[in-house]
């Protein structure tokens, strides 16, 4: 099987490209191939099928687990497929997920690295809950991205990340468990978040993490309509709008393997 490796701001995912239905023991595929000892290591595997216009995927997280969508991921896919069929600027990439089809608009290429505006479509769902947690009340920004978020506002620290982020991804209130943000409002238009990702643990950067972070800052603490979201990998830009939330960053291309790896004798 061939693996395309991608990141986007360190959030990094192993593209299998297939003609068909995925292995019957994907999960464990992805668990071995994610390894990030004793595999290629990645946050993800995204299986991919190609269409006239994008692909079709299904992800499943590092610990095998399934998850709907993740918008770095998309944006990886997008990526590879930018490159394979010379893309250029303003063309659209459509990926299939289980949380629907997301659009990407290529606004950028140089060398490995492609810049795309994913519509992320509508969050749903969204609410303010209070929780219980490792000892500490907090009341936290719930929604959907297609994928589960609960976004906690206060003191951003990786100490904090996982007693509460660890706490929360797991809590009975998720019964699919949850990705996890921790986020400040620096200024009305740029957000600093840190990440739990359901199925990984702590990740450098999240595509739907940062749009639940934009939201929740937006709908409950006053922050515009069209804001810098910054993770340890950097910073994504995010705007909501009547139409959705729009999200704007890279990913870049990093290698081609060949899964398993296989040689063969010299002939004597």
């Amino acid at each position: 099987m061939t693996l395309i490796k991608a990141h986007a701001y360190g959030n990094d995912f192993l593209i299998a490209p297939i003609d068909g239905a995925v292995p019957a023991d994907a999960a464990g595929l992805a668990r071995r191939v994610c390894d990030r000892h004793q595999g290629v290591g990645a946050d993800g595997l995204i299986y991919a099928v190609r269409t006239a216009n994008g692909a079709e995927t299904q992800l499943f997280n590092q610990d095998g687990s399934r998850a709907e969508v993740s918008g770095n991921g998309v944006r990886c896919v997008a990526a590879w497929l930018a490159a394979d069929r010379s893309l250029g600027r303003g063309e659209l990439v459509e990926i299939g997920t289980a949380a629907g089809v997301k659009t990407l608009t290529l606004l950028e290429s140089t060398a490995a690295r492609f810049t795309f505006r994913a519509d992320m479509g509508q969050p749903s769902g969204l609410t303010e809950r209070d929780f219980d947690v490792s000892g500490e009340h907090l009341r936290a920004s719930v929604l959907s991205m297609g994928n589960p978020q609960c976004v906690v506002f206060g003191a951003v620290t990786e100490a904090r990340l996982h007693t509460i982020g660890g706490a929360l991804a797991v809590h009975p209130a998720f019964p699919e468990g949850t990705n996890v943000e921790l986020a400040a409002v620096e200024t009305s238009s740029r957000v600093r978040i840190l990440i739990w990702e359901r199925g990984v643990g702590p990740t450098s950067s999240s595509g739907t993490g940062t749009c639940a972070a934009a939201v929740a800052a937006i709908a409950h603490h006053g922050a515009e309509r069209t804001l810098d979201v910054i993770a340890p990998g950097g910073p994504q830009r995010v705007t909501w709008s009547d139409t959705g939330v729009l999200l704007t960053g890279w990913a870049e291309l990093v290698a081609r393997v060949e899964w398993p790896f296989a040689t063969t004798r010299p002939e004597r």
